[in-house]
This record gives structure tokens, C-alpha cells and sequence, in this order.
């Protein structure tokens, strides 16, 4: 079986795991045992069931990430995003539950942050200045701490209200910036 194989097997079988245990509580034999692979072949794809779910939230981030730097607007790329999180809401609830080391909050922030940076970076030439940065991570956390609740909360705006939403909350320079370059 191939590594990539593997790993999909071993993120069902969490997802699994999911719908009747606290992500706290789920153990690595639990997640092997369902899908029928040694804790060995876990521990040579993943650090901890942490590791899993972050591999796992990046795929499924993959593709709206694509979006959004293959040329879509900001917009665009959020309610991909969003679209993804509501068709995996088990994962995601309980996935962003966790305040342990490695959860998948302090991941997804992160990795969106990694993102905007690289593409501010490709779109303007340029690494961003120290302050458009600190906007940025400022905007990132906030994306992020809005995500989850939408989530908790039942996600009752839809995906578009959400991403206009979080458009509207963009810091002015960082807003300016990403309608100089196309990116709102």
C-alpha cells in the first residue's frame, strides 16, 4: 500500500473515531484498529493524532488555496474554504475543539498566514513589511477565531456572508493592498 494510501486510511479511520469519542480521548490504537494498520505504519506517516488531523485539514485546503492564487479573489478562495469546512463539519468541530499542542487552530492560523505572506509576496514582488505582516497576523487570528465559531455555532450565515464578513474586518492597509493587487 502506498504511504499516501496509508495516510487517507488512517484520516477515515480518525473521522470515524470522531463521531463517537473527544478528539482527546481518541488513542492511536483506536485510529489503527479501525482501519487495520500497525501503530508502526501510524508512527511512520504521523508525530500524533494531531499530526493526522493537520495532514488531513491541509488536504482539504489544498484546493481552495489553488483557488486563490491561481487568480481568484480572496472571496472566492473563503467560501471554498468554507464550503469544505460544512461538508467535513464532524472533522472540523471536533478537530478545532482541541487547545492541546499541535491543535488545528494554531495550524490553520499558520498556514493561512504562510499563505498570504507567499502570495503577497509573488502578487507585489516583495517579502510584506514588518507592519503589513502584524496586520496580517492580526487578520489571520481573527479569520480563524470567526471560522470556528461560525462552525460551533451551527454555521447559521452562509459561506458567502462569512467571506464578505471577513472581508469587510481586513485592517485598511491590508485591504488597500489586496485591492491594489487584485486580490478583493
Amino acid at each position: 500500500m502506498k504511504k499516501s494510501d496509508i495516510k487517507v486510511k488512517l484520516a477515515e479511520a480518525m473521522k470515524v473515531c470522531m463521531k463517537t469519542t473527544p478528539v482527546e480521548n481518541i488513542t492511536v490504537k483506536q485510529i489503527v484498529d479501525v482501519c487495520g494498520v500497525s501503530r508502526q505504519s501510524f508512527y511512520r506517516n504521523f508525530m500524533d493524532k494531531y499530526d493526522l488531523m493537520n495532514w488531513y485539514f491541509d488536504r482539504l485546503l489544498e484546493q481552495s488555496f489553488r483557488e486563490m492564487g491561481s487568480g481568484a479573489t480572496v472571496r472566492d478562495g473563503l467560501i471554498k474554504k468554507f464550503a469544505y469546512i460544512k461538508e467535513e463539519r464532524l472533522f472540523f468541530t471536533a478537530g478545532f475543539k482541541g487547545d492541546e499542542q499541535n491543535n488545528l487552530k494554531e495550524h490553520d492560523f499558520i498556514m493561512i498566514y504562510k499563505f498570504y505572506c507567499a502570495l503577497l509576496r509573488e502578487k507585489t514582488g516583495e517579502i510584506p513589511d514588518k507592519q503589513i505582516r502584524k496586520l496580517l497576523e492580526m487578520y489571520c487570528q481573527s479569520s480563524v477565531y470567526m471560522t470556528v465559531q461560525w462552525l460551533m455555532k451551527g454555521m447559521k450565515e452562509t459561506e458567502e456572508e462569512l467571506a464578505d464578513l471577513m472581508i469587510e474586518a481586513m485592517p485598511v492597509r491590508l485591504h488597500t493592498l489586496f485591492l491594489e493587487i487584485g486580490l478583493v
